[in-house]
Formats: structure tokens, sequence, C-alpha cells
């Protein structure tokens, strides 16, 4: 097929740092003893390739095929198609071997790479050359994450009649979902979409639900994964609970509320909100007395419980399981608004976040839904004044929203969180709702309205009488009380100074923390901006080089509420097939050069 072709491989990057632990050396010493390569050229990072100079090296090697070798070698594509035409040659030999798309850069696997241009140079997507064996499929499955994606996969596998272990690691499930107000572009109530399906998952038999609870480990073989799980203690017993409040009363510790986004409070013995899964209460170890003092403070909960639910010297308990496939459903953590100063998020107290002013918002929230700033109230047990939201509070008259906090920034996060331009339209829709006298800027450098019915939205939006303002912000100024925004207006070509009362920040999303940890422990592979990295983007956008490991919703990459939604429910199809069928594949990852050069020995031999 190829012996008597002339190839060319040329190899470059796009400067991205995608693949730059690949040794680009060694994979073009490996192009060169391939069958028909006769020229290997390392063009280097950020190449300007010119399309008659290439023709004319072309000609000279009488080259008829190229292989274009790159993190991203569709970059560089039209510069070699158009040499390839001038040297007289058929466009159409122009082959792409992208190090990104087929694993090595997210691996940093130089091995991958002399693989993936292997099967360019033979005319074979990598791909179809990568086929690891197929291997037998425990029926059981594990769900790592417990907001809507969990939750989704969780309740299409349970409800085809498998087994599944949801984990999730906060004391309930519902995920961020959970603690927003509305959906864009609908302004559907978002606790009426998401309850009753953590009713459901609490109610299914075949779905066990650890919550307040971690993975540990993982060994075994895709197909057969033993998992070891960390329940953590919840100190109440989640049956035996009819959470009447009692305990919750009478504790002493007050500490914001991860909930409420740390606007409102808790006790150390809490329920994280009303409609919670499981609908019980739990300690939480760090902050309660009677744990902290080693048994010798406090303990008022235990006495004043009827039930006799509350145990606070419940211990963790480790469990393993044994499960064919685990989904990975972990979602996002938004991005720390106080590492960008100039904001004055952390110091000026009516400068919040997104989720701050979903909870703000929220019917359920401390202001009962009511927009207020926050004001100094004198903290009576502390006694000290604080800054705090109350339904009293004045209103503001002037409320500016700022996109792309964190997000499209090189000093923080090069990508686009995607969901920040929608969900700002939706609080710029709720402050014209909730308060109709109030001026609403919106400030933003592109509007992103990709969606359906997404643009429609943004178009209702500005008929409501939002100020659409394209520019970045430069800061939040503070001065005898009030603050001022400084920023530019690119249309109206102008610098603006004017007051504002409150600030909303769009901060753009991130991997969780413990992201990474949990990578290690799965074996699976983070992209560079630190997302779990899929299988093939466009081809197989939930699977991972590991066999019987998916992802799904926001862990692989910001999305919305929809988009996680349908990447869940495919996972729970690509899970039931595996089971059903009784068979999945090995690991992709587990396939070692001599494995991919192997599949060509009988085509060369021929």
């Amino acid at each position: 097929m190829v012996k008597e072709s002339r190839t060319g491989v040329y190899i470059c990057q796009a400067g991205t740092g995608a693949a730059d632990s690949v040794d680009l050396q060694a994979v073009a010493k490996y192009a060169e003893k391939l069958p028909g390569v006769v020229l290997v050229n390392v063009i280097g990072n950020n190449p300007k390739l010119d399309p008659v100079s290439l023709g004319e090296q072309i000609r000279k090697e009488k080259l008829d095929r190229i292989v274009v070798a790159a993190d991203s070698p569709g970059y560089y594509k039209p510069a070699f198609v158009r040499g390839l035409a001038l040297a007289g040659g058929d466009p159409e030999n122009v082959m792409l071997a992208s190090f990104v798309g087929n694993g090595a850069g997210a691996q940093g696997s130089t091995e991958r790479a002399k693989a993936v241009v292997n099967c360019a140079v033979h005319g074979v997507p990598y791909g179809l050359a990568a086929t690891p064996k197929d291997k037998p499929v425990h029926p059981d499955t594990l769900v790592i994450g417990g907001g809507v994606g969990g939750i989704q996969a969780s309740l299409e596998i349970a409800g085809a009649g498998k087994k599944v272990y949801l984990v999730e690691k906060f004391g309930t499930i519902g995920g961020k979902m959970a603690m927003f107000d509305k959906t864009f572009p609908t302004l559907d109530c978002a606790a009426c979409i998401l309850t009753p399906k953590m009713v459901s998952v609490g109610q299914d038999k075949n779905i066990t639900l650890w919550t307040y609870a971690e993975v540990e480990g993982v060994s075994g073989s895709p197909g057969n994964y033993k998992v070891t799980v960390r329940k953590h203690a919840r100190r109440v017993d989640e049956v035996a609970c009819v959470a009447c409040n009692a305990c919750s009363e009478i504790c002493p510790t007050v500490v914001p509320s991860e909930f409420d986004a740390g606007i409102s409070t808790r006790k150390a013995i809490y329920i994280p909100f009303p409609q919670a899964v499981p609908n019980a209460f739990l300690v939480d170890e760090k902050s309660c007395l009677w744990v902290t003092s080693g048994g010798k403070k406090c303990g008022a909960c235990v006495k004043k419980c009827a039930k006799e639910a509350i145990h606070l010297d419940a211990q963790d308990e480790v469990v393993e399981i044994t499960v064919g496939n685990i989904v990975v459903a972990t979602g996002y953590q938004v991005f720390d608004a106080q590492k960008i100063d100039r904001y004055g998020y952390g110091r000026l107290p009516n400068v919040i976040t997104a989720l701050e002013y979903e909870r703000l918002t929220n019917a359920s929230g401390p202001t009962g839904g009511n927009i207020v700033m926050k004001a100094l109230k004198h903290n009576k047990r502390k006694k000290v004044d604080e800054w705090v939201f109350a339904p009293e509070n004045p209103k503001p008259k002037n409320v500016a929203i700022i996109h792309c906090i964190g997000s499209r920034d090189h000093n923080y996060n090069k990508y686009c969180s995607r969901v920040c331009c929608m969900y700002s339209l939706k609080f710029a829709h709720l402050v014209r709702e909730k308060l109709p006298d109030a001026n609403c800027y919106e400030f933003y450098i592109d509007m992103r309205a990709y969606g359906k019915n997404y643009e429609a939205f943004l178009e209702h939006i500005k008929e409501e009488g939002v100020h659409l303002v394209r520019g970045r912000t430069a800061k939040i100024e503070e001065a005898d009380g009030q603050m001022r925004l400084k920023g530019e207006d690119i249309i109206g070509d102008k610098v603006l100074d004017f007051p504002v009362d409150l600030v909303i920040l769009s901060v753009g999303l991130e991997p969780v923390g413990d992201s990474e940890k949990l990578a290690g422990l799965l074996g699976i592979a983070r992209d560079e901006d630190g997302w779990y990295a899929e299988k093939d983007y466009n081809a197989d956008p939930t699977g991972t080089e590991r066999g019987g490991i998916f992802v799904a919703g926001v862990c692989q990459g910001p999305k919305d509420i929809p988009d996680t939604v349908a990447q869940a429910s495919e996972v729970a199809a690509r899970v039931l097939k595996s089971i059903i069928s009784g068979r999945m594949e090995d690991s992709r990852n587990a396939l070692s050069l001599a494995d991919i050069e192997a599949s060509f020995r009988p085509q060369a031999q021929a």
C-alpha cells in the first residue's frame, strides 16, 4: 500500500503546551525507519509555513504523500495541501497525525506519539489500529459524584435493573444545581427539576447511596475493578433521624453554610438544605465541640434527640466493592475571585460571586429571595458588628454584573467557561424582575449565546432594559462609602466611571481541587487545564483511555445542564451495553508501541 510511495513526515507544534513532554526528536528518528518515509523534518513551535517553499522541497524530494504530525496538525494542513498541489501532487495525500487527539498530549507519551505517526504513515486512523481486546464485565457500576450528571446516570442504569453504587463526598446529593434558583433559558425552577430525581435516587432499590463518602483506592482491571470507599462517620443514624431540627436548635456552634455559599450560617450538626437526600442530619467533625475536644465538651445534641439517633463517637467505615464500570461525574468548583484584587471581592462587602447571588435570589435563601445589599449588624454572640444579608436591608439601585472572572484570562484560566454569559443574563433578568426601578449593567467581552434558544433569551433580556456594555471592567473602588466601577465601553468608545451598589462577579468554572488525586486512583489522564481527558473529543467524548471508566458532565470540561444530562445518559447507555453483552474493551493505554506495530506487519509482508 505505501511501499511505492515517497512519504515526507513534518513534525511541528502549535506551542499550546499540550504535548510539550513529547520528545519530537525521538519521534523523528522513529519516523525515519518507517516504510516509504524518505524525509523527516522537525519544524518546531509555531512555524510560519510558506506553501511555495514547501512545494519546492516536496518537488525536490519527489514526495507524493505528506504526514503532518503535531498536537493539532489541522492548523498546518492548508499550507501543506497548497505546497503539495504546487509540486504537482494530489492534495488528498496530506495525512494528519494528531498527538492531542489521540492521547499523546494528555499523557505526555512519546511512545504514543510514535504510534500515531506510524498509523498516519500507513494511512490507518489510530483509533482503528489501537483496538484493545475484549474482557468480561462485572454487572455492578460505581458512579462518583452526586450532582445532576451522576444522578441522571445512576437512575438510567438502575432503571434497567442493574446495581449502582453512588458515592458523593458531601452530605447530600444534588451538587451545584441544587443551589440554583432558575435555569436558563427557560427560567424554570431548578429545584423543581432536580429534587424529584434526588428523591428517586433515595428510593431506588437498585441504588446504594453513600453520601459523605470518598473513593480511597481502585485496583483490578477493566470489567473487574476493586474499589475501596471510605464512608465518613455522619454521627447521625440516617434511618432513625426524622429531621426534627431539635439537635440543631440546641447546638452552640455556628459556622458558614456551604450550601448558601457562605452568605448564611449553619450549626455544627445540620442538614445541608431542607430537601436534602438523605433527609437526615449529620455532624461536621471539624466544628463540633464534642469531636474537637475529644468528648470533653458539649454533647447537648445527644441528650436532646428523642430518637437516640446521634452517636458522636461513631467512626469511619471502609468498604470494598467490585464493579465492572466506573462513571466519574464529580462536577466543578468556581474560580476564587479573591485572586483578582482589583474587583475588591473579600474587601468590599457588596461585591459578591455568582453562587452567592444564586442563594440571595432563591426563595429558600437567607433573604427569602429578596435582592438586598449587605449591611452591618451586631452579632450578640460574638459581640462584634458583621456585614450580613437580611430581608430588611436596603435594596441596590445600581447593579453591575461582570463577565469572565477567571476565564479567558492567561493569568488564570485561558479557556471559556461557556455558561457564564447565559447565567449572567439570567441574573440580569432577576434584577429587572425583582427590582424594576434599579439600573442593571452587564459588562462582557463577547456574548456567547451558543445553545438552543439562547440567542432568543439574549434578545429578550435586551428588551427588558438591561444595559449591555462590551468592554473589560478595570476595577471596583470605594470612596466615602460608595463603590465606583471603572471600565470601558468599546462600542461607545468611552471610559466609564459611575457608582454601583451591588457588583456580581460571574466567576468561571474550574476542575475540583482533588481531581488530580482521583485521576491518579483511577488511572485516567487530565488535560492541560486540569479537566479529565476524554478518549476522543469528537468520536468518544465520554470514554477514557482506561477501559470501563467514563466521564460525564463538567468534570470533562465546562458545559451547561442539558449537555451534562445528555452526556450522563450516553454514559449510562454505554455501561448498559457492556453489562448486557457481558464484554467490554480493555484499556487503550495498555497497548504498547509494539502492539501497534504488530498490527501492520501482515500488511507490510504482503
